[in-house]
């Protein structure tokens, strides 16, 4: 009996020692307003802003990003809109709200050319890459309101066609915390002072 006795006693502590462990401690949850991502959209297509950073969240071990996203119909001269974007640190998830799109992704980029670290869009949202002309053998997806899409870091994603406007919710996730965070004071600051490019 005491045989297994100690061998049980191993097992437990040998599983006590192996049992999950929060990553972030004594984190609060983010509540973004419906309201706060609207007035965030309602700017972008005024001023014709692309990309927004809504928040940035420290939750332990990564940061999560929210951004808003309107991009107008290809072929408007719009650089952003019409070069290869690829993010060496940061992954990106689309949930598209509104507008339709082909979207081409690969991770061999042609001629990329790195970001300038002084960026908005690398110092505030998706942190160092390149841009470049075109991507070899691209995956091309046809993306319309409902649909999602996951580009991992280091993965060239480029818009070849969107038809009117393209509308989508990026959550961005940044392991390795480029980016600074962005709570609803300064988000709600930022809405209220204006955009600075």
């Amino acid at each position: 009996m005491r045989k297994l006795a100690i061998p049980a006693v191993a097992l437990a502590f040998m599983l006590m020692a192996q049992a999950p462990a929060p990553t972030c401690h004594h984190c609060s949850a983010s509540y973004i307003p419906k309201s706060e991502l609207d007035a965030y959209l309602a700017r972008a297509i005024q001023q014709r802003i692309i990309d927004q950073q809504v928040r940035s969240v420290d939750v332990g071990k990564s940061q999560v990003g929210i951004g808003i996203v309107h991009r107008g119909k290809t072929g408007t001269g719009t650089a952003e809109t019409e070069t290869v974007a690829e993010h060496e640190q940061i992954s990106e998830v689309y949930y598209i709200l509104d507008g339709s799109a082909t979207l081409a992704t690969g991770p061999d980029l042609v001629d990329p050319k790195k970001r300038p670290d002084t960026l908005k869009t690398v110092r505030e949202q998706n942190g160092p890459g390149y841009n470049a002309r075109s991507i070899e053998h691209p995956v091309t997806t046809e993306l319309k309101a409902g649909d999602m899409m996951v580009i991992p870091a280091g993965t060239g994603h480029w818009f070849t066609r969107i038809d009117d406007h393209i509308t989508y919710v990026m959550v961005r996730i940044d392991p390795d915390k480029v980016v600074p965070t962005k709570n609803e004071t300064q988000s709600l600051e930022d809405l209220k002072n204006g955009y600075k490019r």
